[in-house]
């Protein structure tokens, strides 16, 4: 899992009106990973997409779906997301008091499982879960809405959960999102991160394929 840096385009910056050719552009630039928001209004303040929307587009690609609920109680639509195509589900620590029975059932249910904290929210409370997860998820901005500037200290809290990972001795993937361009993605990259969420910065370069190595290299 930890083997190298992927970069996992966001259709939360996409072309609403054609999510097929943005998904295009996502194979053709040969990212591994396409990002999935969903957002119910009350968790975060926004609305974005659901299941529908992941079973339409999974015959487009064999991308891996890395679906994010910014939900309130996501563990009641785990299995029907899982039946859409999503292939990670990550939610909330902020959204569940039961965090070790549904990163249980994802993994259950034949998907890698993550957890996601926001900026408020200091990654020790991870700790418990640790050995259950594929991905623990830093949100870099407040979450809700694209396009903004990534909270410098959000990397503080990957360097403190790249060295829970290390001392022990897990595999999973650390994932950041938010504000991640070519010059942000070097930071979080250094500070421990080796999954990276863009957004903005990738559907808004013309050059995409060409983004993407240099925000993996």
């Amino acid at each position: 899992m930890m083997n190298s840096i992927i970069v996992s385009p966001s259709i939360l910056s996409a072309d609403y009106s054609n999510f097929a050719a943005s998904i295009s552009e996502i194979d053709e630039a040969k990212a591994q990973w396409i990002h999935i928001d969903v957002m119910d209004g009350c968790f975060v303040p926004n609305l974005t997409f659901g299941a529908p929307l992941i079973r339409a587009l999974r015959p487009k690609t064999k991308a891996i779906f890395d679906v994010h609920l910014m939900i309130k109680t996501p563990g009641v639509f785990l299995q029907e997301f899982a039946q859409a195509g999503a292939d990670v589900i990550t939610f909330h620590y902020e959204a569940e008091i039961h965090c070790h029975k549904y990163l249980t059932e994802i993994r259950s249910l034949g998907l890698k499982a993550g957890i996601a904290i926001v900026p408020s929210t200091p990654c020790s409370v991870l700790e418990e879960v640790l050995p259950l997860i594929d991905i623990a998820l830093i949100m870099t901005v407040n979450p809700g809405f694209g396009g903004q500037t990534l909270i410098p200290e959000c990397l503080e809290k990957v360097k403190k959960l790249s060295a829970m990972r290390e001392k022990a001795k897990l595999n999973f993937r650390i994932s950041v999102d938010g504000g991640i361009n070519e010059q942000t993605a070097k930071l979080a990259k250094a500070a421990g991160a080796d999954t990276l969420v863009t957004g903005a910065a990738f559907f808004g370069n013309s050059d995409k394929s060409g983004f993407i190595n240099r925000v993996q290299g």
